[in-house]
């Protein structure tokens, strides 16, 4: 591939690692890029934020396919990881540190399974405090590292599907569909709540967005090594 056809448009599917920012990824491809074609300039950008601790399929758009942005990131998209009932974060998921635990010796398979169902097709979804979503110019997780308080509205949003794959004691392991906007760390809270307990997200995987699935992606170590060979 020449630095014509990344100025054209790429589409780059990379299998984002763990406790890397989305923005981390496009800034050291985009980096990589420069150095090795030895341009000053290029467009770079992700199609759909995935937060440090999950890891997974990140599509980035470069050149003139950034354009394409916003039609990858209205696609639906298909998750997996791991539920930890019992507990909850201030998070949703392991960036804090539990905060409150509850009793989970009432729950059993069945209701684990037969819970799910609530969850199924358009339903309201509250967006965790600890997120990158703006309210009066300022992002949610500002607010809550700052111990202010700040009203959050809920969001439509679509659960396609809701697969429990294994339990294992306490830890839930399942397979979401869902549409544009849906936060799985508030799913698991939602979840653990529903079953008269708490839960917090303890592992997510991205595994596809529309037709395009992580077991095409590279790691970002394989694009960077394959980038010298490209510029030959």
């Amino acid at each position: 591939m020449t630095v014509e056809d990344y100025q054209a448009g790429q589409v780059l599917l990379i299998d984002k690692p763990l406790n890397w920012t989305s923005f981390q990824v496009v800034n050291k491809l985009r980096w990589e890029i420069r150095q090795t074609f030895n341009i000053k300039k290029i467009k770079v950008g992700h199609a759909g934020t995935l937060d440090p601790l999950a890891t997974g399929l990140l599509i980035i758009c470069t050149g003139k396919m950034t354009k394409q942005i916003d039609t990858f990131q209205g696609q639906i998209k298909e998750y997996t990881g791991t539920i930890t009932l019992g507990g909850t974060t201030p998070s949703f998921d392991l960036e804090s540190e539990i905060n409150d635990t509850f009793p989970t010796d009432h729950i059993t398979e069945a209701l684990i399974h037969e819970t799910t169902k609530q969850f199924i097709g358009e339903i309201d979804q509250f967006p965790p405090v600890f997120s990158a979503l703006k309210k009066d110019g300022k992002r949610l997780y500002e607010y809550a590292r700052a111990g202010e308080t700040v009203e959050i509205k809920s969001r439509k949003i679509t659960i396609n599907a809701f697969e429990i794959t294994q339990i294992n004691g306490n830890s839930i392991d399942f397979r979401v569909v869902c549409s544009k906007g849906t936060y799985i760390r508030s799913l698991a809270n939602d979840f653990g709540k529903s079953l008269n307990s708490g839960g917090h997200l303890s592992a997510l995987r991205r595994t596809k967005i529309g037709d395009f699935h992580v077991d095409n992606a590279l790691s970002k170590e394989d694009f960077i090594t394959s980038l010298p060979q490209q510029a030959k």
